[in-house]
């Protein structure tokens, strides 16, 4: 099971999870990689979709998140833009996913410890950022629209090797449906969002890391 969890904390997060007990994943140094070719079309739709994961300033949804063994684990997510996030699996799982607007934290129940990482290196940072841009230091490689769906996949520019990160909306209104990580091990995993609830109010202690073990505040 943990190793189901792992490479969605590593990479996403949201991502808009992205975390993990975990190490955090060092690779070579890579050269940046290639931006899709896009069309003017897929230029102004690159353009929707800014705009509206911008709107989003809190969310919170069920979630069905698929392994790449196929096994399937749900739970909630929370989100608070700029840069807070929480996720929670349901029982008897309880690892969970803390962003406090500086950090990531993973906490893995199994070892009774935490993992952190500043957000700005792991995926998570792709939806949770302030003024959301996928351009610059992200970049979009491939652009993809069936019907009325529109698949967008992203990397961070100077580090690749993170993972990429490809984000799917339904078009009709645009809304995020879901998204992939591919990790650097070249496993995938899925997150679903289920009956998700945008401009929700949130608690602003659900975005605090406490030690389950020891029920002391680390921010």
């Amino acid at each position: 099971m943990k190793a189901m969890l792992r490479p969605f904390v590593l990479a996403a997060g949201l991502a808009l999870a992205s975390l993990a007990s975990v190490p955090i994943v060092t690779t070579m140094a890579q050269a940046a990689p290639a931006a899709a070719n896009l069309t003017q079309q897929q230029r102004q739709d690159i353009g929707r979709i800014e705009q509206y994961l911008d709107g989003v300033k809190t969310l919170k949804s069920d979630f069905v998140q698929a392994g790449n063994d196929g096994s399937l684990v749900k739970g909630t997510i929370w989100l608070s833009r700029p840069n807070k996030m929480r996720l929670e699996y349901d029982p008897p799982i309880k690892n969970f996913v803390v962003a406090d607007g500086w950090f990531v934290f993973y906490w893995d129940d199994e070892l009774k410890q935490q993992t952190s990482a500043p957000i700005g290196s792991t995926m998570a940072d792709v939806i949770l950022r302030d003024n959301l841009r996928l351009s610059g230091d992200i970049t979009v490689t491939d652009f993809h629209r069936e019907a009325n769906v529109i698949e967008v996949s992203v990397v961070q520019t100077k580090d690749p090797g993170t993972g990429v990160l490809t984000l799917v909306f339904e078009d009709g209104p645009l809304r995020l449906r879901k998204w992939r990580v591919l990790d650097p091990q070249g496993l995938t995993t899925e997150v679903a969002l289920l009956n998700p609830q945008v401009g929700v109010s949130l608690d602003r202690n659900l975005f605090i890391f406490r030690d389950p073990s020891m029920g002391v505040r680390r921010d």
